[in-house]
């Protein structure tokens, strides 16, 4: 089937020729400090970071009548981005919202095509108060990038990756988030035995499995048909403590299984019952969560463990203690050899993936917050009242939400951690990642400014 198309819009010298450039990896636009030098829509094969595409870099959008040779220029940006399977919408962070940029903002939230909100020419620090002003585009989070210098780069295809990847596979992006198969990385120290699992999962011997440590080196992928729901399961090869991976083989497997915790929505992390929970599978759970992947945790070999309740309850405590960050993380028991509790995980994780992805209504979502804030109002540090005003969430899969109020550099990070456990509790987002920022900016949407008390 034909490669996705992105499309570039924004106002004239905002960066759009620069970015196609970066992108498709040579200069065949035109780039001058002048306005208006890309006229026609030119299209290109790029690559950003192993997705492919076809971008589309089209002329400045001005307000010009149509029959004008501006306004024939603008007919053709707006047919570039209705036949695009999503646009970019660049501004100048530097410059900050424009009258024009604000018109270009309706008129692509009238269209259907998904649209990533880009601030471009972010390299330096005078370009903070710009991104600050593009949430009022009402577009979501800008992705700030420098398509000069090649900065921003992991964060775009980071926001662009769901569409392209959907695409390529036959799926509309909504159907592929809400209806795709479950991604499923098993991961864990060597010999803790994910392959064995894997080939209980699958009814059949896929994987080579041994008591030699070490089997399995690449991340392989299979599906899997679970009552119906389709899987997509990656057995993962062990990770050690990075100071005693001096192989370069074994660096390249390390790396793959990394790779593969990245693209997953839901981690198993298994563990030996034999051996417990070692400083290393905490190690290995810290860095799941901080990639903000939904984590479970399986003690696998269960049929043979000695003293079951009391690993069981140690398991748990140690958990409780070494991952603060994150209470409450699922832990099954499994036997990869007779199958026992395997139905179990695969359930839990589904419904991990169900809260991972979930989006709350603006509205559930102040109202939770005034009652969060009024019940536990935040500090006034040398008698000057923080006021949070407003919070929005920018995106799911990790639930990721921006505070917007006065003076939250000097909140607490206790607050913030208040802000989550209550988030988390009173919602009912469970026991996954959640992402929270503050930003020293008015509500967006709120007449008042940040001076009003």
């Amino acid at each position: 089937m034909p490669q996705p198309t992105i499309a570039i819009v924004g106002r004239p010298n905002v960066g759009k020729s620069t970015l196609f450039n970066r992108l498709v990896g040579k200069r065949l636009a035109l780039v001058d400090d002048r306005p208006g030098v890309t006229r026609d829509r030119r299209e290109g094969e790029a690559s950003l970071l192993g997705l492919e595409f076809r971008v589309v870099d089209t002329a400045g959008y001005e307000d010009e009548d149509a029959a004008s040779l501006p306004g024939r220029m603008r007919q053709q940006t707006q047919a570039a981005v209705r036949d695009a399977d999503v646009a970019l919408f660049l501004i100048d962070a530097r410059e900050g919202v424009t009258p024009m940029d604000a018109e270009i903002g309706r008129w692509l939230r009238a269209e259907d095509t998904p649209i990533v909100l880009v601030g471009n020419k972010a390299e330096s620090n005078a370009a903070r108060g710009g991104l600050l002003d593009a949430y009022s585009l009402g577009l979501g989070e800008p992705i700030a990038v420098s398509a000069e210098h090649g900065e921003g780069v992991v964060d775009l295809f980071d926001a662009l990756r769901p569409f392209v990847e959907r695409e390529e596979e036959g799926e509309a992006p909504e159907e592929a988030e809400e209806g795709g198969p479950l991604k499923l990385a098993i991961v864990g120290r060597p010999n803790a035995g994910k392959s064995t699992l894997v080939n209980r999962m699958l009814g059949e011997e896929r994987m080579i499995t041994g008591p030699e440590a070490g089997i399995t080196r690449d991340s392989i992928t299979m599906d899997l048909d679970w009552n119906g729901q389709a899987v997509r399961l990656v057995d993962t090869a062990g990770l050690r403590k990075r100071a005693k991976v001096v192989d370069k083989l074994e660096w390249l497997s390390t790396a793959d299984a990394r790779r593969a915790i990245d693209q997953a929505e839901v981690v198993v992390l298994l563990l030996d019952a034999s051996r417990g929970l070692e400083s290393q599978d905490l190690r290995i759970a810290d860095s799941v969560i901080e990639e903000g992947r939904a984590l479970i945790i399986a003690i696998n070999k269960w049929d043979i463990a000695d003293n079951a309740s009391g690993l069981f309850n140690g398991v748990k405590a140690a958990l409780e203690d070494g991952l603060s960050q994150l209470k409450g993380v699922p832990v099954l028991t499994v036997s990869a050899k007779t199958g026992k509790g395997i139905d179990a995980l695969l359930g839990a994780a589904f419904e991990l993936r169900e809260q991972w992805s979930r989006r709350i209504t603006t509205g559930e979502l102040n109202r939770w917050f005034s009652r969060a804030v009024e019940t536990n109002p935040p500090p006034a540090p040398g008698g000057k009242r923080i006021k949070l005003r407003y919070i929005t969430q920018i995106k799911s899969r990790p639930p990721t939400f921006v505070v917007f109020g006065s003076r939250v550099d000097q909140l607490p990070e206790s607050y913030r951690r208040y802000l989550l456990n209550s988030l988390r509790r009173d919602v009912g987002l469970g026991p996954v990642p959640l992402r929270m920022s503050m930003r020293a900016s008015k509500n967006p949407f709120d007449s008042k400014s940040d001076g009003d008390r």
